[in-house]
């Protein structure tokens, strides 16, 4: 439909208000800041996490979200010196760059705003609820996660979902329009920009004591558990990410591993080789100097930090000749900040576009009763019962 901007206008008399408004909805992990939370946030993860893979039964969270504080108190307080995570911090700062960026081509019809899976205040609900009462009415659900995966965007979207339905009201919803931007493991901006930040470091600091061959780079990603009950669980694209940065180093540095941070819980197939047997292996081959770049991480946060460290510590014990180098996440940089915006224009400009949806919550109950209903009588084995496969995630 070819429509001249003065019919537009005509069709939309009040086009600047607030159906012409898009909601971000930016969302990542965060981290508890006081030790105090330790045990609600364990309680929060268990639910929506350990859940997707081990066979936990639903009554043992809280006792054992209070039992795995008390180890997290240990680590983060006595062995890390009153460790504070970064994430929430860094994860604003990722949050007001985007916002900066977009409104830079989209004005104030475009406001980012942050939600966190497991920190109050700033639960999916919480937010949603904001993003309602300011009177916005289309939301891109926006993942800032590398690695599309039930623990990642999965997780999102279910919480998303869940506060939709708590907040529906009346027989039409109040949301006319919703994007969604899965993960960003294969952009070609985002590789080249992991490659370079290592290149530029091995050149500012091990160039002048180690020759390439000798520079080993272990490429960090997010640990998977091999079953996650059907769900995708990241392996496949945190492997991409790792081939697709690899592809830009190997030429250079022929020692090159991947390592995943995994939660070495009991009983569960993790993701091979972890970040330690990595690194040892590549010291086997010679190696002097040794690289740790997180790939599968956008934001720090204590995995990266503490796990890491961690990993370096016992090393270097084992290892005293060996330099050890540790990289930070993309983080706030720029350059990445620019490109994140870049990936939700696209979106942004389908949502300001697209005709408004209507949708009446109310009519879903009566719905899936007819689709019950149509199954039981007709038996009609032609598989179509209203499932129409367009796969336009």
């Amino acid at each position: 439909m070819v429509a001249t901007p003065e019919k537009i206008q005509q069709e939309t008399p009040n086009s600047s208000t607030a159906q012409d408004r898009v909601a971000v909805l930016l969302m990542g992990y965060g981290e508890v800041e006081s030790y105090e939370d330790f045990a609600n946030y364990n309680e929060q993860a268990l639910n929506l996490l350990t859940a997707k893979f081990a066979p936990v039964p639903t009554w043992i969270y809280p006792p054992l979200a209070k039992l795995l504080a008390v180890f997290d108190l240990h680590e983060w307080s006595h062995q890390h010196d009153h460790f504070i995570s970064p994430h929430n911090a860094i994860f604003e700062q990722q949050r007001a760059g985007i916002e900066k960026n977009l409104q830079q081509k989209w004005g104030d019809r475009i406001k980012v705003f942050k939600a966190f899976n497991f920190c109050a205040p700033f639960l999916p609900e919480q937010v949603l609820t904001q993003i309602k009462a300011e009177g916005f009415d289309k939301i891109l659900i926006y993942p800032l996660l590398v690695v599309d995966s039930i623990f990642t965007s999965g997780i999102a979207v279910e919480q998303v979902n869940k506060a939709l339905v708590n907040l529906t009201d009346g027989s039409e919803h109040w949301v006319k329009g919703q994007r969604y931007i899965p993960s960003f493991y294969n952009e070609p901006a985002y590789i080249d920009l992991l490659a370079e930040m290592v290149e530029e470091k091995i050149a500012k600091d091990l160039a002048v004591a180690h020759l390439p061959s000798q520079t080993g780079i272990v490429l960090m990603n997010h640990g998977c558990p091999h079953k996650a009950k059907g769900f995708t669980s990241g392996i496949t694209e945190s492997q991409i990410l790792f081939d697709l940065v690899r592809e830009k180093l190997i030429y250079k540095y022929p020692l090159i591993s991947i390592g995943w941070l995994n939660h070495d819980t009991p009983l569960i197939d993790w993701t091979q080789p972890n970040v330690d047997l990595a690194a040892r292996n590549i010291i086997d081959l010679g190696a002097t100097a040794l690289v740790f770049m997180p790939l599968g991480f956008a934001t720090e946060n204590h995995e990266t930090l503490l796990d890491v460290d961690h990993i370096i510590h016992g090393l270097r014990r084992k290892h005293p000749e060996v330099t050890y180098v540790q990289m930070p996440c993309v983080n706030d940089r720029p350059d990445f900040l620019k490109m994140a915006a870049d990936w939700a224009n696209p979106q942004i400009e389908a949502l300001l576009s697209e005709q408004a949806l209507a949708v009446n919550p109310q009519l879903a109950a009566i719905q899936a009763q007819h689709s019950h209903e149509h199954h039981d009588h007709g038996h009609h084995h032609d598989h179509d019962h209203g499932h129409h496969h367009d796969h336009h995630h």
